[in-house]
C-alpha cells in the first residue's frame, strides 16, 4: 500500500474515532524514514485537530553507553539487545491508561545519548505515534509490546535505498567514506535484514 501522508492521517483519525487514547506503531529498518515520517504524520494530524497527536521515539530507550561498554555491546549499538523494551512497555502502559502526563526519553543523535524526560505526552494527545526499528519484531521480549498498539504500520524501503541513506547519515555524523560504508553495511544493514525478515505482519505496509 502506498498512501500519501494526508490519506494516512485521515485513516488514523477515522480509526481513532473518539477513543481517549489511540497508539500507532510505526516500524521499519534503520534509514527507512521513521523519524521524518512520524513527525510529518504528527503535524498532519495536529493540523486537522490541533494538539491531538505526539510521537514517542523508540530510540530514547537505547541503553546508555556506560551500560553497553562494559558488556561489550557498544560496537553493535542499535541491535535489539542494546535497547530497553521493558522500559518502553512500562511507559506505553502508562500512556495507555491516559490518566496523567507521562514523560518519555528522547535520543540525542549528535551526543549519542538519551535525554531523560525529553518529551511530555499529555492527556490532550489522544493519538500517540510510537516509532522504532523493533516494534514488530517476533523475538522475545518485543512481542509483549504489540498488545499496546491499536494500529501497526511498517515502512518498506529497498535495501539499496537504505544503504545509501545510512552511508549519508554516517558521513553527516563525521565519519569518513570508508567508515561510513563499514558502519552502514556491517552494522545497520544487518539490523535492517533482521527487521525485514523477523517482523510480524503489520496492519499496513507503507511503501
Amino acid at each position: 500500500m502506498n498512501p500519501n501522508i494526508h490519506d494516512m492521517a485521515v485513516r488514523i483519525l477515522e480509526a481513532a474515532g473518539n477513543r481517549q487514547r489511540f497508539i500507532v506503531a510505526l516500524a521499519g529498518p534503520p534509514g527507512a524514514g521513521k523519524s521524518f515520517l512520524s513527525e510529518w504524520l504528527c503535524r498532519e494530524l495536529n493540523d486537522r485537530q490541533p494538539g491531538i497527536a505526539s510521537v514517542v521515539p523508540m530510540d530514547g530507550y537505547h541503553f546508555d553507553n556506560a551500560i553497553l561498554e562494559p558488556q561489550g555491546l557498544l560496537p553493535i549499538k542499535g541491535a535489539p539487545e542494546t535497547f530497553d523494551p521493558d522500559g518502553l512497555k512500562h511507559d506505553l502502559e502508562r500512556i495507555r491508561r491516559a490518566d496523567r502526563v507521562v514523560a518519555v526519553p528522547v535520543f540525542d543523535r549528535p551526543l549519542d545519548l538519551a535525554r531523560a524526560s525529553g518529551r511530555l505526552i499529555t492527556l490532550e494527545h489522544r493519538i500517540v505515534i510510537v516509532e522504532g526499528n523493533y516494534l514488530l519484531l517476533d523475538q522475545d521480549p518485543w512481542p509483549a509490546l504489540r498488545e499496546l498498539f491499536d494500529m501497526t504500520l511498517f515502512l518498506e524501503v529497498p535495501d539499496e535505498v537504505l544503504e545509501a541513506r545510512l552511508i549519508q547519515r554516517w558521513l553527516g555524523m563525521g565519519q569518513d567514506q570508508q567508515g561510513a560504508m563499514e558502519r552502514a553495511r556491517h552494522k545497520d544493514m544487518l539490523n535492517a535484514r533482521l527487521i525485514k525478515t523477523r517482523s510480524v505482519e503489520p496492519d499496513v505496509i507503507w511503501r
